[in-house]
């Protein structure tokens, strides 16, 4: 265990924790020492994630299937943990979904459900975390964001306005929660040039949208970047480390950019 990491004895609870940035975030909370709990709509995935990073760090972990837009499921989950912790210190809220359409043929079901997920879930989550958090007047929430967040999207506008939404959320419930020494802030990351979504789907649809190659459509995406390089998941879990720690103690109702200059706002 690491009992000299930045966050050795902090029981945390991530959303969507058990794939890509997620994943990331939840192996990071562990390698500092937190006890980790995983919820993400894949249950097996957490289930083995929970195994793995109990046996790497030797914390506590548990990892459950979890719709985040399920009142009763989260409701559910966010008890038996604080229960088997002993209470809760950090929420990472992360489970987020992405659906794009031109404006005049959006879906209205992909944007309702865009909404559910990136904004109603991340307020059930900060809910039911905070009923466990004001007892004990300490803890800390930090939202997974996006540059999305800042500035529109093109035709991303379901997702952008629940990332809008997000940072609103976040600043409404930090005003609310502060008495109770509870801080609350967004981390807002950039395009993750590496993840899963751009590897196995992104780089292909701007390729054929586009008409140039994928490693084109990669070179297209850094130049926009002034530091000329894609977020890596250390990137973010650096800043979600920070955010989480003592060190963050005078920071709430934040929304930070880890977007290499290409958001400065």
């Amino acid at each position: 265990m690491a009992e000299n990491g930045a966050l050795a004895g902090r029981r945390a609870i991530v959303t969507g924790g058990a794939q890509g940035l997620g994943e990331a975030i939840s192996e990071r909370l562990a390698a500092e020492g937190g006890s980790v709990a995983i919820c993400d709509i894949q249950g097996d995935a957490c289930e083995e994630l929970s195994t793995r990073l109990a046996t790497t760090y030797g914390v506590d972990t548990v990892g459950a299937s979890v719709d985040v837009t399920r009142e009763d499921q989260v409701a559910g989950f966010f008890d038996r943990v604080a229960e088997g912790f002993g209470g809760l210190d950090l929420l990472v809220a992360n489970a987020g979904v992405l659906r794009a359409h031109a404006i005049e043929e959006f879906p209205v079901d992909d944007w309702r459900l865009t909404m559910e997920v990136n904004l109603t879930g991340y307020m059930l989550a900060a809910k039911h975390a905070a009923r466990h958090m004001i007892p004990s007047a300490r803890g800390a929430i930090v939202q997974i964001n996006s540059k999305s967040g800042k500035k529109g999207s093109f035709r991303n506008s379901a997702y952008a306005a629940s990332k809008f939404g997000g940072i609103g959320l976040t600043q409404s419930i930090a005003l609310e929660l502060a008495p109770h020494g509870i801080r609350v802030n967004s981390v807002c990351p950039g395009n993750l040039l590496d993840s899963p979504l751009w590897v196995n789907s992104l780089y292909e649809q701007y390729s054929k949208r586009l008409g140039i190659s994928p490693e084109e459509v990669r070179k297209k995406y850094e130049d926009q970047v002034p530091l000329g390089r894609g977020c890596s998941y250390d990137d973010v879990t650096n800043v979600v480390v920070f955010l989480a720690s003592d060190q963050a103690s005078y920071m709430t109702g934040q929304a930070i950019n880890v977007t290499g200059g290409q958001e400065m706002r």
